[in-house]
């Protein structure tokens, strides 16, 4: 009877097993996930500076005198050679007008006196005259002759003074405000002379920056290396961006690169110039610059929400073979075109999660949804220097 009632009891227990259904799969977490860009790139380092004018004068006045006329109107862009200021010509012209009386009598004294010179050069030979005679009236041409070039000098000065009073712009640029009002009395001289107004030029323009010392090596380097020339040697491309304006719109090329290291600053002085039609760069200007910071080379890139953090350390998470995703640390490099440069880290042919870091934590099974990166897929910000 023990047998026959365990029987049942075991036949009931399998139909019971039989009707319970299978366990659940371990959850996956869906997650975005790419195979990083790969593209050849070249790196611009960025450097902040200001816009300074190739010519900057100061208009003073050479003569002296009273102001008569001003011909201009504050803050014109003029030309050179455009006339500025009038200072009262009267007293010049009359300095004028003495310096050419003064060298037509001279003219007049030296004509006799060759005149003379040829009566005694044909009496002295007869004995009419002595040759002491003779010798002064070679004396007197000499002296005829020298105070001709003398009066011609200052005829010549007399009228220089006179154009000085038509005051000219010596450069083309942009005007200031005029420092003095008709009617006024104006100085004349050299630096000492009365400041009328300043000019500064305006097309093309320069900016002005400073590099560090480590910048300066590595440019020094690559130019020897023959990866990038440098740009004493050559006007290697650079490109700018003003407060309010996004990417970099204005292209200009490098001009100079200055002789030493400032010893106070630890920084080399370099400058660029730019086109400037439209006038919108203006002296004192800030501005936002990068300068060709490398040769070309193929760079791995991912987009700024594919990058985390662990303390010190940059980090990305890889997706394995098994679907377990793995931070890896990554060495940044500068930002282009929105996307980040990755140094070292990755090869390229890995499956990377662009987006949700927060969710996320070694050994976690995810569910990687591929895309594919693109520029909109990256935050709009500004390409700079390599990350630390």
């Amino acid at each position: 009877m023990a047998v026959k009632s365990i029987v049942p009891l075991m036949f009931v227990v399998m139909l019971a097993a039989c009707g319970q259904p299978d366990a659940p799969p371990p959850f996956k977490l869906p997650v975005d996930a790419a195979k990083p860009v790969i593209r050849t790139v070249q790196d611009w380092d960025e450097y902040a500076g200001r816009f300074e004018a190739i010519n900057f004068v100061e208009v003073r006045a050479r003569v002296s005198g009273q102001l008569e006329r001003i011909a201009y109107r504050d803050g014109d862009t003029v030309k050179a050679g455009d006339l500025l200021f009038v200072i009262d010509q009267r007293p010049f012209r009359v300095a004028v007008a003495q310096a050419e009386a003064r060298v037509a009598d001279t003219t007049a004294q030296l004509a006799f006196a060759r005149t003379e010179l040829g009566r005694a050069e044909e009496l002295f030979p007869k004995g009419f005259i002595p040759g002491r005679t003779l010798d002064q009236r070679r004396q007197e041409l000499v002296s005829a002759t020298a105070a001709v070039t003398s009066a011609r000098a200052a005829l010549a000065d007399a009228r220089l003074n006179l154009s000085f009073t038509e005051v000219r712009a010596p450069v083309g640029g942009r005007t200031s405000a005029r420092t003095v009002s008709i009617g006024n009395l104006v100085t004349g001289g050299g630096a000492g002379g009365t400041l009328l107004t300043t000019i500064a030029s305006l097309n093309p323009i320069r900016f002005v920056f400073d590099a560090d010392e480590a910048a300066y090596l590595k440019y020094t380097r690559m130019a020897a290396a023959g990866d990038r020339p440098s740009s004493r040697d050559a006007a290697n491309p650079v490109r700018l961006r003003l407060d309010g304006e996004e990417g970099w719109p204005h292209r200009g090329r490098m001009d100079f690169v200055d002789n030493r290291i400032d010893p106070q600053s630890g920084t080399m002085r370099g400058r660029a110039v730019f086109d400037n039609p439209g006038a919108i760069f203006v002296p004192g200007m800030f501005g936002r610059m990068q300068l060709l910071g490398s040769g070309e080379y193929r760079a791995v890139l991912l987009p700024e929400t594919a990058i985390g953090s662990d303390q010190t350390a940059k980090v990305v998470f890889v997706v394995g073979s098994d679907g377990a995703i793995n931070p890896r640390p990554v060495t940044l490099g500068p930002l282009i075109d929105g996307l980040r440069v990755i140094r070292t880290g990755l090869k390229g042919d890995e499956t990377v999660v662009i987006n949700g870091l927060v969710r996320l934590r070694p050994g976690l099974q995810v569910q990687p949804k591929m895309t594919t990166i693109q520029a909109e897929m990256a935050a709009t910000r500004v390409p700079g220097k390599t990350a630390s």
